[in-house]
């Protein structure tokens, strides 16, 4: 059986605030070359296998929408280490960066995500999309790694995953409250959202 809260210390998440606008940022290893890990992300019909069907036009100019979820529109693209998109509206965008690891087969994954701070109360923002990216990270290694052998989509509603999705939150209210980027009242007010979203019915874990 994959462990799949092993994957949640793979990866480094930070918060923070400059203005009117949070970045929050992912940061993991995946086992494979650089080539492989862009194709991986950019390639439509290798997308729905670890993530969710993409349609539109995808190149510099062009639109994406992603199947049930967000859609946007592609801003910039460096093939094969570097693209940037709007996500879900004009004000939040997400940039991927990618580069060569410690060793040659490996790579270093950046995904950084740009929102406005009013968007959920300052750095709380963080709690209404890291876990989902977080979920994100997580397809894609198992996909890389040839253990995702069922739908993600199906899987991302499974009680491993949703279990996952609530250890997720709660890595990420520990980083959101080191960052000084939002009060208690709007922390507080963000969690309930969080859980709700990412990890519906699941017990909390905050005294394990």
């Amino acid at each position: 059986m994959i462990d799949l809260l092993q994957h949640l210390d793979a990866v480094h998440r930070q918060v923070s605030r400059t203005g009117d606008e949070v970045t929050v940022l992912l940061k993991r290893s995946y086992p494979a070359d650089v080539e492989d890990v862009w194709d991986a992300l950019t390639d439509p019909d290798r997308m729905r296998r670890w993530f969710m069907p993409i349609t539109g036009e995808l190149k510099v100019g062009g639109s994406f929408q992603l199947q049930g979820n967000a859609g946007g529109e592609i801003l910039e693209c460096e093939p094969p280490t570097r693209f940037k998109v709007t996500f879900g509206g004009p004000e939040s965008t997400v940039e991927v960066r990618l580069a060569v690891g410690a060793d040659a087969d490996t790579t270093e994954l950046e995904l950084e995500h740009l929102l406005p701070a009013d968007f959920a109360g300052g750095g709380a923002a963080a709690l209404y999309v890291g876990p989902g990216w977080d979920g994100g990270l997580l397809g894609l290694d198992l996909y890389i790694a040839g253990e995702l052998t069922e739908d993600p989509t199906v899987m991302a509603t499974s009680p491993e995953v949703l279990v996952f999705g609530e250890r997720s939150v709660r890595k990420w209210i520990t980083v959101l409250k080191a960052s000084g980027t939002a009060s208690d009242e709007e922390i507080s007010a963000a969690i309930d959202v969080s859980l709700a979203q990412f990890a519906p019915g699941v017990p909390s874990s905050e005294n394990d």
